[in-house]
């Protein structure tokens, strides 16, 4: 397997009043194409902030982070901007959808971002089906003219993975998927993660749970901003 992702000695920090929190500290990490990777630690150990980092959310204060060999710190915004919506998918805890649109239309908002709306007018009849395919895959097909809030906590992280996937990214990055959920729910949502790896899908997730880590292939761990 070739190597997808790779940073080299990230450091950051954030200031709280007068005070210089140091988050990351010279961390190196990386990660091959197909993998399944899990990142571990307690609270405040870094963790969803190298997820950030990783996938261009946010900028280390130094360091670098190369994906297929190329660093991002060198792609102007545009590039950046296309990378995160094209190259990752993001999956977060608290799904972070729109009410007000329906659950086919928050799946499509990924493809709908990276078309001009003539661009989007050509492509919509195709990223619908995709769309489809997708809630379908994951048990949702009757569920798709439905609002978030009329879904349960699985069925709306449900959806949230079909967003992720909308595009076919390389990467599919989640940050506590399974923190909002009861554990038959979360475990669930494993199951469904571990079936996209399966099919190839390169996954790094982020727990604080050592039970859910280990159901990745390989698991780092995280303690004052150094893997341990």
């Amino acid at each position: 397997m070739s190597e997808m992702l790779k940073a080299s000695g990230l450091f950051k920090s954030y200031k709280m009043g007068q005070t210089k929190i140091e988050v990351l500290k010279c961390l190196d990490f990386s990660v091959r194409a197909g993998q399944f990777v899990a990142i571990v630690g307690a609270s405040g150990s870094g963790k969803s902030t190298l997820l950030h980092i990783l996938g261009a959310l946010d900028e280390p204060d130094a360091g670098s982070v190369q994906f297929e060999g190329k660093r991002l710190d060198k792609f102007r915004a545009g590039e950046l901007n296309r990378f995160r919506n094209k190259m990752v998918g993001f999956v977060f805890q608290f799904y972070h959808l729109l009410d007000e649109l329906n659950v086919l239309e928050n799946v499509m908002l990924p493809a709908m971002a990276q078309s001009s709306t003539i661009g989007w007018l050509r492509r919509r009849i195709g990223a619908k089906k995709h769309a489809k395919s997708l809630l379908e895959r994951f048990g949702l097909a009757d569920r798709i003219g439905h609002k978030p809030y009329q879904l349960s906590g699985g069925e709306r992280q449900r959806v949230a993975i079909a967003r992720a996937l909308m595009n076919k990214p390389a990467l599919l990055l989640a940050d506590e998927p399974t923190g909002n959920l009861d554990s038959e729910t979360g475990n669930g949502i494993l199951g469904v993660l571990e079936e996209l790896n399966n099919d190839g899908q390169t996954i790094v997730m982020v727990t604080h749970d050592d039970r859910i880590a280990q159901r990745a292939h390989n698991v780092i761990r995280l303690a004052d901003g150094k893997i341990v």
